[in-house]
């Protein structure tokens, strides 16, 4: 099987692209129907975090995020801003001072201390809220309750044959890969993981997904 253009993100290199996202419409609308419910209840939530994060620093409560998502499209990840203003040259700054810090970027994507994030953005990541708002991303249909995490463009190479399995899926809020370590696993992990979800999916695997991974964000199991 050729594999796509990742400059382009298209994905006519993939002769057997599905035609339409995994688990199709049963799972599109177990999406909606828990989105929704998840959204009314979480509002309060959403007003207290919204107004901690205005005192805390000044500017948008949302971070947008290009990330990419089923097939190959562009779409704004959301989640509330946990870091500081021109965060981006902030962490180039770092990771060229620090080349520790620059190989745990480069194999995870995450550092276990990063200097962009406020006191209330630590408090945000460590207990998975600054994710919250992706439940707007699946309700416009960007994003799933469950599936892989969305990754940026540059690493799309880092899945090699492995990206199909990726790109056949709208990324998730939880997956495989949250229930199993996030940052205490390693990239290649990760990929395995999205390459197994898409492989063997079905609406029980999602529901039981969903279900440890209450117990996974109280346990905090690679929060960073």
């Amino acid at each position: 099987m050729a594999m796509p253009r990742t400059d382009n993100l298209y994905t006519e290199g993939f002769p057997d692209w599905p035609q339409s996202p995994l688990g199709g419409g049963v799972k599109r609308a177990f999406d909606v129907l828990c989105a929704t419910v998840i959204l009314i209840l979480t509002l309060p939530v959403f007003a207290f975090v919204a107004v901690a994060i205005k005192m805390d620093r000044s500017g948008p409560v949302f971070y947008r995020h290009r990330r990419i998502g089923l097939g190959g499209r562009e779409f704004d990840c959301l989640k509330f801003s946990s870091m500081i203003p021109d965060g981006d040259q902030v962490l180039a700054a770092y990771l060229a001072r620090n080349p520790e810090a620059a190989e745990e970027w480069t194999q995870k994507r995450k550092l276990t201390d990063d200097p962009r994030v406020t006191p209330i953005g630590r408090f945000l990541r460590r207990s998975s809220l600054d994710e919250l708002p992706q439940i707007l991303n699946v309700l416009r249909g960007e994003m799933s309750l469950v599936g892989p995490r969305p990754v940026v463009r540059d690493e799309l190479s880092r899945y090699d044959l492995q990206l199909v399995h990726y790109l056949r899926s709208r990324p998730g809020i939880t997956g495989l890969w949250q229930i199993s370590g996030r940052s205490d696993t390693s990239y290649e992990q990760r990929v395995n993981f999205d390459r197994h979800y898409a492989l063997k999916w079905s609406a029980a695997e999602d529901i039981s997904i969903m279900l440890r991974t209450i117990p996974a964000l109280l346990e905090r199991r690679g929060a960073v």
